[in-house]
């Protein structure tokens, strides 16, 4: 079962997203820096996974498990005020990147359990997914009111930043708070990754740029 502060290590997958126009080109440079971690973070709950080579092919997302969601759907309906069953059906529909049936759960988990920063992060990457990039940062919003150091949260709302909105500046001061709260962390490893490689593809988005940009 999911619990209240339970450590979970999903960030975004990127294989859904459309970039256009000139963020095409930063997109495919950052893709496979992203593309290890983020594999490596869709697995069910243990160690978070650090980015492996960037050339590995993205492999098709698990199988449903089909039994295992109808006994979790039917113990959802047996016990309505348990968030944690409906946050474990979020997380078996995310895993099997079937978003539009995870949002569901994870929205009744949300509203049984407010308090569980995860659960809000857990709920924007699945709207992201389904391209609702405003509601997803309202949920990171929500997850950083309860914890403003939660760095899963910290790190997603880098990439839905980057990737939802095209927003560089925006993207670059997330990733800067991942690695100020801890430096030693895994996500704070990742936002490095991000920030170099905003700082080759794109200079003026953090500031290194002739064009003048400035840190946000």
């Amino acid at each position: 079962m999911i619990e209240s502060g339970r450590s979970r290590d999903d960030v975004p997958r990127l294989e859904n997203m459309k970039p256009q126009g000139v963020w095409l080109g930063l997109a495919g440079v950052l893709f496979g820096v992203l593309l290890g971690w983020i594999l490596g973070s869709q697995q069910p709950r243990g160690p978070a996974v650090p980015a492996s080579a960037a050339s590995s092919p993205s492999p098709a997302p698990p199988p449903l498990d089909t039994q295992r969601a109808a006994d979790l759907e039917r113990q959802a309906t047996a016990r309505p005020d348990d968030a944690a069953v409906r946050a474990d059906l979020g997380d078996l529909y995310s895993r099997a990147q079937r978003h539009d049936l995870a949002v569901p759960w994870y929205e009744a988990a949300v509203k049984l359990n407010r308090t569980d920063p995860q659960l809000h992060t857990e709920l924007a990457l699945s709207l992201f997914y389904l391209n609702e990039v405003d509601r997803a940062l309202q949920q990171i919003d929500a997850a950083l009111g309860v914890d403003p150091r939660h760095l899963k949260a910290l790190l997603s709302q880098g990439f839905i930043r980057a990737f939802g909105k095209q927003d560089l500046p925006g993207a670059v001061k997330s990733w800067e708070r991942v690695i100020a709260v801890d430096p030693s962390s895994v996500e704070a490893g990742e936002a490095r990754r991000q920030l170099d490689g905003l700082k080759s593809a794109h200079p003026a988005a953090t500031g290194n740029g002739r064009g003048g940009g400035k840190r946000p």
